[in-house]
């Protein structure tokens, strides 16, 4: 096998060969056991808090667009909080004009969502929101009972969902880099210094006053972060080597990106048979999945299933996934998965275009893809169809739009701009399948000096050609 097909078959996202046969099941199996308390409690050592979610209450502020947008913003994370294994009690939306400083929602509300906290027997507290360290705080003296926000929800989901060994790299980085500025204790836990035997036998250096509790802590969560950086950049070397050798024989690449739980992996298995866990969760995939398709014309390209985006993503992720998204920012292609079904998908189509700004994604090539059109309302989809120029219809379930939209596909994809003609020698039949498989050939006839091909290739590979003629080898 010739070297560029060898190396378009290397699609794993690491070295790493994850069995998907049981996870689904094992998904659903280990969720958290009810009746276990979700009281505060001393942290001694530098961790970040798991957590327990049991029986929880929603709370959103409201501070622009209308009612609907912030009740799907709830649904949402509703949504978030199931997925995280826990029982979604009460929901409550605020209309503020912004977030109150002091407890997010303000005494008033605070009042309220205590009173329902104990009729509703909750144990957890839920904003939709991201909340500072003395929010989270203050809000927690409030209610006395566990206090989350979107962001603490999204990790710890992608804390249950992490498979690979760079993903839980990934992922534990990012926790901890959310709790560094929120690490505190409670009662004077973490107030003393310790100095002398109370170091814990740090040694010269370590005795004396010393640091506080809360000092150490946060010095090891740093060296924590250090090392992690360091295992994930290091993980990070065989993923661009492979996509750099993908990229040295102008293999085109396709990102399937879009909004969680909108139908990526399905679409993936759909077009490559690729196997990938499809669960009705959200963040189900985290580690990317890359598999090899050939165009109608033998032209071979990779595809890429990524991890999905969401409103306010936090950017702890973003920084911890960038090797990761670095499949989405670095592809020919991208497309954009739509569920269009879902209540709103204009949103979700600016949220997710948000994030691809962001990873510096912006300026790829983009087809709209509005999957679930066999459950959507046909008025929604056609309004998307009028409002983006570059969109295609289909339904992974039933089959119907697949053709057309693997059709818009094979024509996005960046095409070979040098035209060859040339007699290749009968001993290079390498050069011969590297032109199949990554040009356009217009005609192809066996002569007594070699291959006779008419072609258009990319300008690597016309190069290699000039050489072997010029060489005569």
């Amino acid at each position: 096998m010739r070297e560029s097909a060898r190396v378009a078959a290397q699609y794993d996202s690491g070295d790493e060969v994850i069995d998907l046969t049981l996870e689904l099941s094992e998904r659903h199996a280990l969720r958290r056991v009810k009746g276990f308390s979700t009281e505060l409690e001393d942290i001694s050592e530098a961790e970040y808090r798991r957590l327990q979610l049991e029986r929880v209450v929603l709370v959103g502020v409201w501070t622009e667009g209308t009612s609907v947008m912030a009740e799907n913003s709830l649904t949402e994370l509703k949504a978030l909080a199931e997925t995280a294994g826990s029982q979604v009690l009460e929901g409550l939306i605020q209309r503020r004009d912004k977030p109150d400083p002091a407890t997010y929602i303000g005494s008033g509300k605070v009042a309220e969502l205590r009173a329902v906290v104990i009729s509703s027997g909750a144990d957890t507290v839920i904003c939709d929101g991201e909340l500072s360290p003395s929010q989270l705080r203050q809000l927690e003296d409030k209610v006395k009972v566990k206090v989350v926000d979107r962001t603490a929800l999204i990790l710890d989901i992608f804390a249950q969902h992490a498979k690979s060994k760079e993903g839980k790299a990934q992922v534990e980085l990012a926790q901890i880099a959310y709790l560094l500025p929120r690490l505190r204790g409670w009662g004077d836990s973490l107030s003393r210094q310790v100095g002398g035997r109370a170091a814990g036998g740090a040694g010269i250096g370590g005795r004396g006053p010393g640091e506080t509790k809360i000092e150490t802590d946060r010095r090891r969560i740093r060296d924590k972060m250090a090392k992690l950086r360091g295992e994930i950049a290091a993980m990070k070397t065989s993923r661009d080597t492979k996509r750099q050798e993908r990229r040295r024989f102008n293999i085109p690449s396709v990102a399937i990106a879009g909004y969680t739980n909108a139908g990526k992996s399905s679409l993936l298995n759909r077009l490559t048979n690729a196997g990938v866990l499809v669960e009705n969760a959200l963040f189900a995939t985290l580690d990317p999945t890359v598999r090899k398709s050939q165009t109608t014309d033998g032209r071979i390209y990779t595809l890429t299933d990524t991890v999905g985006f969401v409103r306010h993503l936090p950017h702890q992720l973003i920084d911890a996934f960038k090797s990761t998204l670095e499949e989405v920012s670095g592809a020919d292609l991208i497309v954009h998965v739509v569920d269009g079904s879902h209540p709103d998908p204009f949103e979700q189509i600016r949220a997710v275009r948000q994030v691809l700004t962001e990873i510096g994604g912006a300026q790829i090539a983009e087809i709209i893809a509005i999957n679930k059109v066999d459950i959507a309302d046909p008025q929604v989809v056609m309004e998307i169809l009028r409002k983006e120029p570059n969109s295609f219809a289909f339904s992974v379930r039933t089959g119907f739009g697949i053709d057309a939209l693997v059709h818009a596909i094979e024509r996005s994809l960046p095409r070979p701009n040098v035209e060859i003609k040339a007699v290749i020698p009968y001993n290079r039949g390498d050069l011969i399948h590297w032109i199949h498989e990554a040009g356009e050939i217009f005609s192809q006839e066996y002569v007594e000096a070699g291959t006779a091909i008419h072609a258009r290739v990319d300008g690597a590979l016309a190069q290699a050609i000039e050489i072997a003629q010029v060489s005569g080898e």
